[in-house]
């Protein structure tokens, strides 16, 4: 193409018989040509193989064409490259001669007469307009369109580059395997593309875009960014402590245990002998519909399903998955020493992903973060340290530790009590309140060098 126009430009200087208009006309659709050249390699490396996809579902114009480019991407980019070179040099022949032409009666009126000043004068200005009108038409201009519109771009440029793809096959086959030597020359070695997967980071960045942009909704940003969440979630970051676990005492007459159920009003129940160290199993209260539990020689045990457990360290998305399998909707959580420390229910594992679920029977409970001053915020002790952190915008990572319970405890080394200030980098932590020594109620107030 480039040798095409020297050509052109070396017989009109021979022979005349090409106007200076006509070094004009190709000057300008070489500046088309190449700002297209730029247009299709942006919109290329913009545009994602699965938005194509998506065009040719709907059978759109080119979308095939898009497609084919589009998974031979080096080549393809290869020879935008390439058509961007030969066009600008082109263009650097052609361009500087015809406004020169131009200009030179121009400056000739005005006084300057001198073949060298006349030939200075006229390069300075024909450079500098050949130039901006490179930059600004052949350059930014498609460069900017192609990245704000990279679908219908790709689209429109693709017949075209797949015609120049087959004109320039044997240079860019040349100059890829020169480009493949020297690569491996540096020691990059491996398989091409120029697309890279997304870190997790990096889609969520993406997710904060979209939503700053209002593409996406609260509702759908909050439960994106908990699904991200949700597989780095381990067991015991999800569990009710062993503490808050209600059971029944195989020991205890069936009156009072159908007492318990009636004031709980809970689905599935461990049925122990005396604690959850001596577990028997899982009842349901189905299984205790429609039987005459009052009858004194009625068997709890002969209802009891087996229970399950689960290790305290397994994430959550294997416990969803052990949930799923055992169709046993109540597991048990075991430490490294084999001690029953909690339970975790579907329920527990859902509400990570879409917040909490409570039935009509679940009492209305205050949320785990409460803002309750400038810098101040009510914290409940379970609240796990991941999400007290993100809220608040503070650091209080305790090694071996998940709640905010647990961060006190280990910063203050020592069992709390009411009253105890904690100091951490950027925050204060007082407890307010205590159970079963450890604790409930939480005041954090948050340095003034700090942003919440």
């Amino acid at each position: 193409m480039s040798g095409f126009v020297f050509v052109l430009a070396e017989t009109a200087g021979a022979t005349g018989e090409i106007s200076h208009w006509t070094y004009l006309a190709i000057a300008a659709f070489l500046v088309i040509l190449n700002g297209y050249f730029v247009a299709a390699e942006f919109a290329l490396v913009k545009v994602r193989l699965s938005q194509i996809d998506k065009m040719v579902a709907e059978n759109l114009p080119f979308a095939k064409m898009a497609h084919w480019l589009a998974v031979r991407m080096d080549h393809s980019l290869s020879a935008c490259q390439l058509g961007i070179t030969m066009a600008s040099l082109a263009l650097g022949y052609v361009g500087e001669p015809a406004f020169a032409i131009l200009l030179e009666p121009i400056f000739k009126m005005v006084g300057v007469e001198s073949d060298k000043w006349l030939h200075i004068f006229s390069f300075m200005v024909s450079f500098s307009v050949i130039t901006s009108l490179h930059l600004v038409i052949g350059e930014q201009a498609p460069k900017i369109f192609a990245i704000r519109r990279p679908q219908s771009m790709v689209r429109w440029c693709a017949p075209l580059m797949v015609f120049f793809f087959y004109l320039l096959f044997p240079f860019m086959y040349v100059l890829n395997w020169a480009t493949e030597v020297f690569l491996k020359l540096v020691g990059l070695t491996g398989g091409g593309g120029h697309g890279s997967v997304h870190t997790e980071d990096e889609i969520k960045a993406v997710l904060r875009e979209s939503y700053f942009h209002q593409q996406l909704t609260d509702s759908e940003h909050a439960l994106l960014n908990r699904v991200f969440e949700f597989d780095d979630l381990l067991c015991r970051e999800v569990m009710l402590p062993r503490s808050d676990v209600q059971i029944l005492d195989i020991d205890l007459p069936m009156k009072e245990l159908m007492e318990i159920v009636q004031k709980t009003r809970h689905t599935r129940y461990p049925v122990c002998k005396g604690s959850l160290d001596s577990l028997l199993g899982v009842v349901h209260v189905k299984d205790l519909v429609g039987l005459d539990t009052v009858d004194s020689n009625f068997d709890l045990k002969t209802v009891l399903r087996e229970p399950k457990k689960v290790p305290e360290s397994m994430p959550i998305t294997l416990v969803l998955s052990s949930i799923q399998k055992s169709r046993q909707l109540m597991t048990f959580v075991v430490d490294e020493y084999g001690l029953i420390v909690g339970v975790c229910t579907l329920e527990n594992v859902l509400e990570k992903i879409v917040g909490p679920v409570d039935d009509e029977f679940d009492s209305v409970e205050a949320p785990l973060i409460q803002k309750v001053g400038e810098r101040e915020y009510l914290v409940d002790g379970s609240a796990l340290i991941r999400e007290v952190e993100r809220e608040l915008d503070i650091s209080l990572s305790m090694e071996g530790v998940d709640t905010v319970a647990g961060a006190v405890m280990s910063r203050g080394r020592k069992v709390p009590e009411a009253g105890d200030k904690v100091e951490f980098d950027n925050a204060t932590a007082e407890v307010l309140e205590i159970s079963h020594d450890l604790a409930e109620k939480i005041r954090i107030v948050i340095s003034d060098d700090s942003e919440s």
